[in-house]
């Protein structure tokens, strides 16, 4: 039988990204080496141009960690660029949760504000968002 104390050894961080529609939940769990999966693929399943998967794992190459990790992400929402750049921010929220040495580096390279960015609503009379019907004198 498991006791309680035991099964806490296994110990990860869970932190949550957003971009847009994007949100992604990521898992990180000191490892033996580096292991990304996300969505149950890995990560060069998922992303299968080379400029996502470096959005999405940059906040690693950053921070040049000598500590290996396994990573879990559940990511829903949005488009593929957008899914990226929420793991980069889950991945990242999730690092500062494990040393908080490693705020200053992220913070400066950009990745733990969220993007807010996002697409503005239609309005009612207007063809989108902002573009309205062409006036016609008659």
């Amino acid at each position: 039988m498991v006791t309680t104390k035991e099964k806490t050894e296994e110990r990860y961080i869970e932190a949550v990204g957003r971009r847009k529609t994007a949100i992604a939940r990521a898992r990180i769990t000191p490892s033996a080496k580096t292991a990304v999966i996300i969505n149950g693929k890995d990560v060069n399943d998922y992303f299968v141009t080379e400029p996502l998967r470096v959005t999405a794992l940059e906040a690693f190459l950053k921070v040049s960690l000598t500590t290996q990790f396994a990573v879990k992400v559940v990511v829903s929402g949005g488009g593929i660029a957008g899914q990226a750049t929420a793991v980069r921010h889950a991945i990242s929220r999730a690092l500062i949760e494990y040393d908080i040495n490693l705020r200053g580096a992220l913070k400066k390279e950009g990745f733990l504000k969220r993007d807010p960015r996002a697409k503005e609503r239609r309005k009612f009379g207007f063809v989108k968002a902002r573009k309205r019907k062409q006036w016609s004198k008659r």
